[in-house]
């Protein structure tokens, strides 16, 4: 890359920090627009912290989860790989995406493939196909939950049983795809290795090198002996996410008051997913909104209580991600340059 390039790319980076950082702002805005402050420090301090304190071991149990099953993903890469190497990338990268979106995604390959010995490509290739199933387990169990709890939907339609075989129907079609990715990943490759024959001959050696790089992490029928392996921390690791939703509703009286049970705390995962995917500074600003709203017109939470609940919910959630973060880039003798140059050099994964 020359310089002129890599002052582009810089440019282009600077550029989409600041549009997510103006973003964050926007709904920082909505979020608490109408709030009377005072009350909301009330608030505040008026919950029981007992019950926050145990989000610190759920949400790290959730974090090693996922990093175990990217330890199966990458099998086929390398024999015996290090959970506890898997565990510093997710944490690192995830400490990045607090501040640069989907960076993150970069740079947790970069940090598992030093750590490890593999190409940084390669584990590229299982961290987008990680995404996808993460897409795909998360829509079997929102699609059960809908079915079998479809009053949550109350606030959006009337006949909610009009269309609750849809979500039946909708678990089904997702598993059942879920399950072809496995078993039928390689006529997908096959797929875009004809379209790469469209690339000019000048550049086409260069892309299908890189490609192949990719695809050796791709590979999900490599995987197949780990399906159910995957599949069932896939659900471990969604249930543990919706936990950390679920338990801090005893630590508001109002929440408590309201009973709202696991489905709920599963709804409202859905939507802190769709605040994270936002390209905002870790979902600062669309976490915020989107829990107050669906607290507020969902379930009847006052407009305080539902605020102070992301506030706490989401600040625990990334202090705990920074603080692991800088632990594990400073155990692991990492560089603040080392990082830059991943970021300048390459284009985020796009979920």
């Amino acid at each position: 890359m020359t310089s002129d390039d890599s002052m582009t790319q810089r440019i282009k980076t600077l550029l989409r920090s600041s549009f997510g950082f103006l973003l964050a702002a926007v709904f920082l805005i909505v979020a608490f627009r109408g709030v009377d402050f005072p009350d909301l420090w009330d608030s505040l301090q008026a919950v029981d912290y007992f019950w926050i304190a145990l989000l610190i071991p759920v949400g790290l149990l959730s974090h090693y989860v996922r990093a175990w099953r990217w330890k199966y993903l990458l099998g086929h890469v390398k024999k015996d790989i290090s959970t506890r190497n898997l565990f510093s990338a997710v944490m690192i990268g995830y400490m990045v995406n607090n501040v640069l979106p989907r960076v993150g995604e970069l740079i947790r390959p970069y940090v598992a493939g030093k750590l490890e010995g593999f190409s940084k490509s390669t584990a590229l290739g299982t961290v987008v196909i990680e995404r996808i199933i993460d897409m795909m387990s998360f829509f079997v169990i929102l699609s059960l939950v809908l079915f079998f709890v479809p009053g949550s939907l109350g606030v959006f339609m009337e006949d909610i049983q009009a269309v609750r075989p849809l979500f039946l129907l909708g678990s089904v079609a997702g598993l059942a795809i879920f399950t072809l990715l496995f078993f039928k990943s390689e006529s997908l490759v096959r797929s875009i290795r004809i379209v790469l024959k469209l690339v000019p001959g000048r550049h086409r050696t260069k892309v299908e090198g890189v490609f192949e790089s990719f695809v050796s992490g791709f590979r999900v029928g490599a995987m197949r002996r780990e399906f159910l392996r995957i599949g069932l921390l896939s659900v471990i690791m969604w249930g543990l996410y919706a936990l950390a939703l679920y338990v801090p509703f005893q630590a508001f009286e109002p929440i408590a008051a309201a009973h709202l049970d696991f489905s709920a705390a599963v709804i409202l995962l859905t939507l802190s997913t769709i605040a994270f995917v936002i390209p905002v500074p870790g979902a600062f600003g669309t976490y915020h909104s989107f829990l107050k709203f669906a607290l507020v017109s969902m379930y009847g939470i006052d407009e305080v209580t539902a605020l102070s609940f992301s506030i706490v919910t989401h600040e625990l959630g990334a202090i705990l991600v920074v603080i692991t973060g800088i632990y594990f880039f400073l155990k692991d003798h990492f560089k603040v340059s080392e990082v830059s140059l991943e970021t300048s050099t390459e284009k985020p994964v796009q979920s």
